[in-house]
């Protein structure tokens, strides 16, 4: 066997970061995938790592940034602890050379995602985000049928994710009702539509945002005091792209509808639907509908080589390992890959960009990222 061949076989040791998803999707995914391996679990609470290391088979478990990184075998770390975390986490991660797979919104602001971005570059660090829209089924043919001109010249985007996850008003108060920790649906859903749109559509030129909060105010867990909410639970954003495009998006945590995530694209040829009515799973349960001009709507089956080798009862997994993949080839590779840094740049700068357009109630100009990401003066 050549060196070469030797080198793609080789086992990456991982780090587990956050144990909130990080135990629901990272450590099963990542276990899953061939080329992996879990070596160490992270969490503030020594005894709680403890606990999920046993629970996983995992052979350390830290509640220091520093002790995770000194382990031998760790080669790479995938973080998935809440945002405010993300910016400090991350650079200590890139500074002691290893690879990172970072959970979205990257950082607090687009400043400090361009300096993450910067940094993987100097190390040479491998830095994927996890953007798993772009390796679900439904989404890759979407954006095939796209490609292949199916729409015609686009004249309208329209996009509705509509969830209920925090429509409960008893649902406590946590880092995310606040807006300086990240909290927030432009922050959790936003910032995949940003790198969707971003990837199926292109850049935006200009948005106009509008944040509400419906929910202004939760029980603390403790106590049931009721504490103040400042972050932002529906979003209506309005997009011109570059080639002229409007864009409309309509995005809330807070109500229960049926269509939940949904996105229409009309062209002067044809019209290509992408929607799920998948409550529990928002992985799960796309189809894709078609008309050409003056034709009705019907589903055009999604072909076998786009699904899931295993189809994991949580579709975050299976997305996620797909993920995985495409971070482990670029590392055999030392080459950067699709999702990088550089999209979480963009869809962290598409949501600074938001909220100065909310708190101005006026339209904001998008510069182009090629510029924009090498421009240390914006």
């Amino acid at each position: 066997m050549t060196a070469a061949l030797e080198s793609q076989q080789e086992i990456i040791g991982v780090a587990v970061v956050g144990t909130g998803f990080g135990k629901k999707v990272h450590i099963p995914g990542l276990q899953a995938h061939p080329r992996t391996k879990v070596i160490a679990v992270y969490n503030r609470d020594l005894e709680k790592a403890k606990k999920i290391a046993t629970e996983n088979q995992i052979p350390h478990a830290c509640d220091r940034m520093e002790d995770v990184l000194k382990i031998p075998e760790v080669q790479a770390v995938s973080i998935s602890t809440p945002p405010f975390l993300h910016y400090e986490m991350a650079k200590t991660v890139i500074q002691a050379g290893k690879h990172l797979l970072l959970e979205k919104p990257v950082t607090l602001n687009v400043k400090e995602a361009k300096e993450l971005h910067h940094l993987a570059q100097s190390n040479s660090v491998i830095a994927a985000v996890d953007f798993e829209f772009r390796f679900v089924p439904g989404w890759q043919f979407f954006a095939e049928l796209l490609k292949s001109g199916y729409v015609g010249n686009k004249r309208l985007i329209k996009v509705d994710w509509l969830g209920s996850s925090r429509a409960n008003p008893e649902r406590a108060w946590n880092w995310y009702s606040r807006k300086d920790l990240g909290g927030g649906a432009l922050g959790s859903l936003g910032s995949h539509t940003f790198d969707y749109i971003h990837w199926l559509f292109g850049e935006v030129s200009r948005l106009n945002a509008r944040f509400t909060t419906a929910i202004p105010q939760r029980p603390e867990a403790s106590t049931g005091k009721l504490k103040v909410v400042n972050s932002d639970d529906t979003c209506m954003l309005m997009l011109e792209l570059t080639d002229g495009t409007p864009c409309q998006i309509s995005i809330s945590a807070v109500v229960r509808a049926s269509r939940t995530h949904w996105i229409e694209v009309y062209g002067d040829e044809g019209t290509l639907v992408l929607g799920s009515e998948n409550q529990k799973d928002y992985i799960h349960g796309f189809h894709v509908w078609g008309a050409k001009q003056g034709k009705p709507l019907a589903e055009i089956e999604i072909p076998n080589h786009l699904t899931f080798k295993k189809n994991h009862a949580d579709g975050r997994i299976s997305a996620f390992i797909r993920v995985v993949e495409q971070w482990v080839n670029a590392i055999d590779r030392r080459e950067p890959l699709i999702s990088s840094l550089r999209e979480g740049v963009y869809s962290q700068l598409l949501m600074d960009l938001s909220h100065q357009s909310n708190n101005t109630l006026s339209w904001v100009n998008v510069p182009q990222l090629s510029e924009y990401i090498d421009d240390t003066f914006y």
